[in-house]
């Protein structure tokens, strides 16, 4: 028999004031743009600041977040026994400024620094160097469903004990080059865009942003346990006709039917072209149940979907839903069974069931 998997801590860095665990989007930020950067944590509280001058924005932002999880979760850090990130694009600035470099400097005299810490594993083995964790340490490169991989991971080794703590994340940066060729080729909103007015906006592409989320799982249940990882589900390509079926036949492979579902969180980012994805489950199979969205406040990015998993541990914690995330007007007092619905420009489709527990 399997065993459940628990989330025991969590930790955010995003575009609103998240790094701190214990408030809940009490004072949320609003902006009216096309690119939003994360609201940073004071760095040199987590971090020496000799080490943090020659980390990459992302390695900083993960370090914060996972810090965060696990002191959370009561652990010692040489409890994780295994590390497993997913990211989109990696420490990708590093990337740039070494390419940028090479020619520069006419591929001479050229520092290994950046060359180091410019591959898409960086952040994973920067955690585990910090941390002394010889286990299991793995990243996931899937676009938009890099984040869910690697819970998918997680979730096999503690359900088969192959684990105790795992610690897993989702980690994203922006960088010019990558905003320059994604608003070139229109997956970024050519005019800035209130927050709150971004499903209003009837234009195509999204407000990019970037972030970290990690998470503590655990095969054993701990006084701060959030929720229970029920399920995870991924999809390559989909049809907007096929995404109700999809949801559908997910829940019934946890013994379970979309009248079950207490709250769904919907990855809507105000893309006029592919938002219709959302909207066969928002105005079908859950057209009764309680819905929220979070892109209008932090953003489009590969690993976003790492969010709404944290905001629906946190949802099921404080038994609240902040106003400023309400799609509809179905109420609910107290979620049991969150649902998480992503997509990213009509392909790398994920389900992520979560349980009060």
């Amino acid at each position: 028999m399997t065993r459940p998997v628990y989330i025991n801590g969590i930790g955010s860095v995003s575009a609103q004031k998240t790094f701190d665990n214990s408030v809940f989007l009490e004072d949320v930020t609003y902006r009216s743009d096309t690119i939003i950067n994360v609201i940073s944590p004071d760095y040199k509280s987590y971090i020496p600041p000799a080490a943090a001058r020659r980390m990459a924005k992302g390695i900083k932002m993960s370090t914060v977040s996972a810090k965060t999880a696990i002191q959370e979760a009561d652990l010692e850090e040489n409890k994780i026994d295994a590390i497993i990130v997913g990211t989109g694009l990696g420490c990708i600035g590093d990337s740039e400024k070494f390419v940028r470099d090479i020619i520069d400097n006419n591929e001479q005299y050229l520092t290994p620094t950046r060359f180091i810490q410019s591959s898409h594993n960086t952040v994973a083995g920067q955690l585990a160097l910090g941390m002394g964790c010889k286990g299991h340490n793995f990243t996931y490169v899937h676009s938009a469903i890099s984040f869910e991989s690697a819970l998918l991971d997680a979730k096999l080794q503690l359900e088969n004990k192959e684990a105790d703590n795992i610690l897993v994340g989702g980690v994203d940066e922006l960088v010019d080059h990558h905003i320059d060729t994604h608003r070139l080729i229109e997956h970024i909103k050519q005019e800035p865009v209130a927050t709150m007015a971004v499903l209003k906006s009837g234009t195509k592409g999204a407000i990019f942003s970037e972030g970290a989320h990690f998470f503590v799982l655990s095969g054993e249940k701990s006084h701060s346990c959030h929720a229970e990882l029920v399920g995870v589900s991924t999809f390559n390509n989909l049809s907007k006709n096929q995404v109700s079926e999809k949801a559908r036949s997910f829940l019934e492979e946890n013994n379970l039917t979309s009248d079950s579902i207490d709250l769904i969180i919907l990855g809507y980012n105000g893309d006029v072209e592919f938002d219709g994805y959302y909207d066969g489950l928002a105005n079908g199979l859950f057209s009764n149940t309680c819905q929220i969205y979070y892109k209008h406040l932090v953003g489009e990015f590969d690993t976003a979907s790492g969010f709404a998993f944290w905001l629906g541990n946190k949802i099921i914690r404080h038994h609240n839903i902040p106003p400023v995330l309400r799609l509809n007007s179905v109420e609910v007092s107290e979620p049991k069974l969150i649902l998480c619905y992503n997509q990213y420009r009509g392909e790398n489709h994920s389900f992520t069931l979560l349980r009060k527990c």
